[in-house]
């Protein structure tokens, strides 16, 4: 089965809470993973909160998104 992430709100932080397609639900805490040029708009928490679902993952305005797999692994 392909892991997609089917809903998420935002929590605190770098925090997110986020369904997966598995009907599991985790939450992810991603403040170690903004490094790289694409990410680091992302370390303004405001920016950080404007993210949305697309097909299958969370993607942010300026086109940086995390592999749903990885976020899956990371959740608790």
């Amino acid at each position: 089965m392909l892991i997609k992430v089917i809903k998420a709100s935002y929590v605190s932080d770098y925090n997110l809470d986020i369904t997966f397609n598995t009907g599991e639900k985790k939450r992810v805490d991603l403040e170690g993973q903004l490094w790289g040029e694409v990410f680091e708009p992302l370390k303004d928490r405001t920016f950080f909160s404007r993210f949305f679902v697309n097909d299958f993952t969370i993607e942010w305005p300026n086109g940086a998104d995390f592999a749903p797999e990885f976020l899956y692994e990371s959740g608790k």
